[in-house]
């Protein structure tokens, strides 16, 4: 089997691929042939010594995310078989504290058999590993704790983030309006050009007076929800502007950069900001995050939800991963496929 280590902290340099004997499960678990593994922010920050409290001091084996093919089960394991396509479960790799961990940045992963979920055949193999954080932050938010209604606006910064175009999938099952942000002009026509976006609309939010745009579309009703990785100066203080009523700026990242914010308008309109952690889902009963995890996957299988792979690597190329990951030219989900 193969495995990426940090070895220390600091650039994509640090990451090393080794290889060594594939182990075998113990009674309870079974080990799944990985085919893809689902790249994330987390990863990169915890590379760099940004994400302590996950990674810990190296060396560690990153990885949040991963799917494949069940070809072992140990003793006592009479739910799974082998040959069975899973994805492993939000709560499954907690943390990849140590070389030999929870991360996924591996060929072959072990874990209890209740770790893994049958996995539609609408979800590719390549995608396997792609599914929770995109789906169940965006899911989790807008209607687990949100409670979105038919018919309400709602914003999503990064929008060719893969949270973004998931989100706008989540927005539209809901019967609500989808209105994508983006930074970079030259990605609408990408966006707009996918099978799988949903916006119903799309605005750049560089060197022009976006609100203006907010306003338009939403017939000056405003924006009733944001789900944004942003939240920091001058956007953040656009966002609450251009909030309707009663409306909810969720955070789930701090991407921005920091500057003044004028929180008056929330007061009057009786607005809030609040954060959002899709690890909620992994800490409350486990029937909550079960429940949660099914309503993705029916999703899936009902055609609503479709991934957007915007780069697949080996994972013995996934420094070249890195680099792609921090240059922040994809549009939706970068995967390593062992």
């Amino acid at each position: 089997m193969k495995r990426v280590i940090v070895d220390r902290f600091g650039g994509p340099e640090t990451l090393r691929v080794v290889e060594e004997p594939t182990t075998e499960p113990g009674p309870g678990q079974l080990r799944v042939r990985v085919t893809s593994i689902g790249m994330n922010h987390a990863e990169l920050m915890a590379r760099r010594g940004d994400y302590k409290i996950v990674s810990g001091s190296p060396p560690f084996t990153p990885g949040l995310e991963c799917g494949g093919v069940i070809d072992a089960i140990g003793a006592g394991v009479t739910q799974r078989r082998v040959g069975d396509r899973v994805t492993l479960g939000l709560d499954t790799p907690r943390r990849f504290r140590g070389a030999d961990s929870g991360g996924t940045y591996r060929s072959h992963y072990i874990c209890d058999a209740a770790g893994v979920l049958p996995a539609p055949d609408a979800i590719p193999d390549e995608q396997l590993g792609a599914v929770w954080l995109p789906y169940l932050t965006a899911w989790g938010c807008l209607i687990w704790k949100q409670g979105l209604q038919p018919g309400q606006f709602v914003g999503i910064p990064a929008a060719s983030s893969s949270v973004g175009l998931a989100a706008a999938q989540v927005v539209k099952q809901a019967g609500g309006i989808a209105i994508g942000l983006t930074s970079s002009p030259d990605k609408v026509d990408a966006i707009k050009a996918l099978p799988t976006a949903r916006f119903d609309h799309l605005v750049v939010t560089t060197d022009r007076p976006w609100h203006e745009d907010l306003k338009k579309i939403t017939g000056g009703h405003g924006v009733d929800v944001y789900l944004d990785p942003v939240a920091a100066g001058e956007y953040l203080d656009t966002e609450i502007r251009t909030l309707a009523n009663n409306g909810t700026i969720w955070l789930y990242g701090l991407l921005g950069k920091p500057g003044p914010v004028n929180m008056a308008p929330l007061l009057r309109k009786s607005a809030a900001i609040r954060g959002w952690m899709v690890s909620e889902l992994a800490t409350v009963d486990h029937a909550t995050l079960l429940n949660a995890c099914g309503k993705v996957l029916d999703g899936f299988a009902a055609g609503a939800y479709r991934q957007h792979v915007g780069g697949r690597f080996k994972l013995d190329d996934v420094r070249e991963a890195h680099v792609a990951m921090e240059r922040g030219r994809h549009i939706g989900k970068l995967v390593l496929i062992p």
